[in-house]
């Protein structure tokens, strides 16, 4: 199951994400929570009320927030 990056185009810190994500050739879903309702109250959800971009949610279930590249690359299929 492919991950899952709820963001806002405009973020730089989704940019970043986003493109590390393609540099590594992961396939993912992009989900704008500014243009989906439901998915902004899923991470206001995940995160006990905030909205913190980007939250990429992973097949497993697990999720980071505002992940660095350090963190997000160690969660990558190797």
């Amino acid at each position: 199951m492919k991950p899952v990056v709820y963001g806002a185009s405009w973020c730089p810190d989704v940019k970043r994400s986003r493109a590390l994500l393609d540099a590594e050739g992961v396939e993912y879903d992009y989900v704008d929570v500014e243009a989906d309702a439901a998915a902004e109250a899923l991470v206001r959800e995940l995160q006990g009320g905030p909205r913190r971009i980007p939250t990429i949610v992973f097949g497993d279930g697990t999720h980071l927030v505002e992940p660095s590249d350090d963190e997000l690359s160690a969660r990558l299929p190797r």
